[in-house]
C-alpha cells in the first residue's frame, strides 16, 4: 500500500517576485543597461533602458504599452473630419554629413573587390541605418544597382483580370458625409486564395494535393499584393484611401489582412477592386532546382563570386538572369471572399473594432499559428519546407541553389540559408511588418503618439502645481554595455529602481487627479493615458 506523500510547499524565487512587481506596475523586466558619463563632472551613471518588446511572453508591460500606443493611434486616425497635417521637416546639417559619407563609401565600392567589397557594404548599411533612425524616409539608392538597366517587362493587363474604372486620385483623405453630419468609415477583411480544402483545425484534407508551392509564394509576396489592392481602391474611387491594417495568420497558416480605412465604399466596388488586383512577380524561374544537399555552390575569390563546384564556372548574376526572364515567375492574387462593414465613430462598435485590430499584436506568430495536432504540425513542416526553398528578396541566398548569384553576396554567404522571416518555422512567411498604415492616417509618428501622452501627464501633473523637472540627457556620453560587462549593476537593481520611481509618479498622479476633479459632479479626469505611457 502506497503511504500518501505531502507535497512540499516551497516559497517562490526572489526573482519571480520582482518580476511580477514589476509586471503589476507596468515596469520593463528585460531592460538594457545603458551607461551615461557627465563630462562636466566624470559622474557615471546606470540606467535601464525599456526594452520595447511587442511580444507579451518577452516582456508583458512594453507589449501591453505597446498595444494601447497602437490602438491610440488606430482611434485617432480612423474618423478625422479634417485633413491630417504632415509637414515634413526639413534635413540637417547632420542627415547631409551622413549622406556625404554614404556617397563616398558607395564610390569606393564601386571599384573595390573581394574583402574590401563586403566591409564596404557593411558600413553602407550602417549608415542607411543611422540614417534611418534620424527620421529619413524613403529608400536609398542600392549600390549593387548602380549603372544596370531594367529588365523589358510587359506593361499589358493580364487577359484573365477583370479591367477597373480609373480616377484621378484626389488630394484628399476624408470621407464623405452624409445627411445627418454622419460620417462613416470602413472595416475590411481580405483573404489568401484557396490551394485545398482543409479540416477545422486548417490542416489539408489531402496534403498531397494542396498547393504549398503557390501557398508559400503567395505569402513571401503577399504585403506587396496589399501594396497593389490599396493602390487599385484609390484609382477607382479617386480620393487618397488612408488605413490602419494588420497581417495575421489564419488556421491554415495563410495571412490574411484586417484593415479599417477612412471613408466609405460600396461592398460592390470592394469586391471588384479585390477581384482585378494581382501581382505579377518578375523574377527569374526557380521551380527547379540546381543544386542540393552536398552538390552546392563555392565561393571563388578570383571571381568574387560564387561559381559551380564541378566545371568552376561562374553562376548568372541576378542581371543578366533578370534580362532573360519573359514571364512572370508568379502571379499572386486574393481569394474570393471579401469581408466589409461601415462604422461610424465613437460607437461601442468602432471600440470593439479596434481591440479586434490589434488582437494579436502581443502575442509572436508562432503564438498565433499553434501546432496542437499532428495533422497541423505535418503541415507545418511541409510549408516550411517549401518556404525554406522560396526566394523572399532578391538578396535572398536561396537564389543559389536555382544557380543565380543574388544581389550582395559575399564570402560569408551560405548557399540556401537566408535570415529573413520568410523562412522561419515560427512564421511560416508572414510579412515582418505586422502593422501597417499609411502615412497620412492621424498626421503623426508614433513617437508623436507618445510624446501627446507624456504631454497629457505633464499637464495634468501642473495643474496640481506638481512639475517635473526634465532630465538634461543631451548632455550625456551614452554608452550600451555588452551583455555579460562587469560594470552592469544586476538587472533586479535595475528593476527595483524602477519600480520605486513607478510607485511615485503614480502617487504624484493621483494626487493630481484628486485636485483636479473639483466638486462632486464633475466630469472624472481618465488616468488610461497614464497608465499606458
Amino acid at each position: 500500500m502506497t503511504a500518501n506523500v505531502t507535497p512540499l510547499h516551497r516559497g517562490p524565487l526572489a526573482t519571480d517576485v520582482i518580476r511580477s512587481t514589476a509586471e503589476q506596475h507596468g515596469v520593463c523586466v528585460q531592460p538594457f543597461t545603458m551607461e551615461t558619463t557627465d563630462p562636466s563632472t566624470g559622474a557615471i551613471n546606470y540606467i535601464g533602458v525599456p526594452c520595447g518588446s511587442t511580444v507579451e511572453s518577452i516582456c508583458l508591460p512594453c507589449a501591453r504599452k505597446a498595444r494601447s500606443l497602437r490602438m491610440t493611434q488606430c482611434r485617432e486616425g480612423w474618423h478625422l473630419t479634417k485633413e491630417p497635417v504632415t509637414a515634413a521637416s526639413e534635413p540637417t546639417g547632420e542627415h547631409r554629413t551622413l549622406v556625404e559619407r554614404r556617397a563616398d563609401l558607395v564610390a569606393e565600392y564601386q571599384i573595390s573587390s573581394g574583402s574590401d567589397a563586403d566591409d564596404l557594404r557593411e558600413e553602407i548599411r550602417s549608415v542607411d541605418a543611422e540614417l534611418h533612425q534620424l527620421g529619413v524616409r524613403g529608400r536609398l539608392p542600392n549600390p549593387e544597382g548602380a549603372g544596370k538597366r531594367a529588365p523589358t517587362r510587359s506593361t499589358k493587363r493580364r487577359q484573365d483580370a477583370p479591367n477597373l474604372p480609373r480616377r484621378r486620385v484626389e488630394k484628399r483623405t476624408v470621407g464623405r458625409e452624409y445627411a445627418g453630419g454622419f460620417r462613416p468609415s470602413m472595416f475590411v477583411t481580405l483573404t489568401c486564395d484557396t490551394y485545398g480544402p482543409v479540416r477545422s483545425d486548417g490542416s489539408p484534407v489531402n496534403p498531397d494535393r494542396y498547393d504549398y508551392r503557390r501557398a508559400a509564394r503567395d505569402a513571401v509576396h503577399f504585403a506587396s499584393l496589399i501594396d497593389r489592392w490599396w493602390q487599385n481602391l484609390r484609382r477607382v474611387v479617386g480620393w487618397d484611401v488612408q488605413y490602419f491594417a494588420t497581417v495575421e495568420p489564419q488556421r491554415r497558416a495563410a495571412p490574411h489582412l484586417h484593415a479599417a480605412f477612412r471613408g466609405t465604399v460600396s461592398h460592390e466596388v470592394l469586391r471588384q477592386v479585390t477581384a482585378a488586383t494581382y501581382l505579377q512577380v518578375w523574377w527569374p524561374a526557380h521551380d527547379h532546382l540546381v543544386y542540393v544537399d552536398s552538390h552546392l555552390p563555392v565561393w571563388s575569390p578570383d571571381t568574387t563570386g560564387f561559381v559551380d563546384p564541378e566545371t568552376r564556372k561562374p553562376l548568372t548574376t541576378w542581371a543578366d538572369a533578370l534580362d532573360q526572364v519573359d514571364a512572370p515567375a508568379h502571379v499572386a492574387t486574393f481569394g474570393p471572399q471579401v469581408h466589409s462593414k461601415g462604422i461610424l465613430g465613437g460607437t461601442e462598435e468602432a471600440g470593439r473594432h479596434i481591440g479586434y485590430l490589434t488582437k494579436y499584436l502581443t502575442k509572436s506568430t508562432g503564438e498565433v499559428v499553434q501546432a496542437d495536432t499532428h495533422t497541423q504540425r505535418d503541415h507545418h513542416d511541409r510549408l516550411h519546407a517549401e518556404l525554406a526553398v522560396t526566394p523572399c528578396s532578391p538578396r535572398c541566398a536561396v537564389w543559389l541553389l536555382y544557380g543565380v548569384q543574388p544581389l550582395g553576396a559575399t564570402s560569408r554567404t551560405t548557399p540556401g540559408h537566408c535570415k529573413g522571416r520568410a523562412h522561419r518555422r515560427t512564421t511560416l512567411g508572414l510579412p515582418g511588418r505586422r502593422v501597417l498604415v499609411s502615412r497620412k492616417w492621424s498626421g503623426k509618428t508614433l513617437t508623436e503618439h507618445r510624446a501627446d501622452r507624456s504631454a497629457f501627464v505633464a499637464d495634468t501633473l501642473a495643474a496640481a502645481g506638481i512639475v517635473k523637472q526634465a532630465r538634461d540627457t543631451l548632455a550625456l556620453v551614452w554608452r550600451k554595455l555588452a551583455p555579460g560587462d562587469r560594470n552592469a549593476p544586476p538587472r533586479d537593481h535595475l528593476i527595483m529602481r524602477a519600480i520605486a520611481e513607478r510607485v511615485t509618479w503614480r502617487a504624484e498622479y493621483e494626487r493630481a487627479l484628486l485636485a483636479a476633479q473639483g466638486p462632486p459632479g464633475a466630469p472624472e479626469v481618465s488616468a488610461t493615458r497614464y497608465l499606458a505611457a
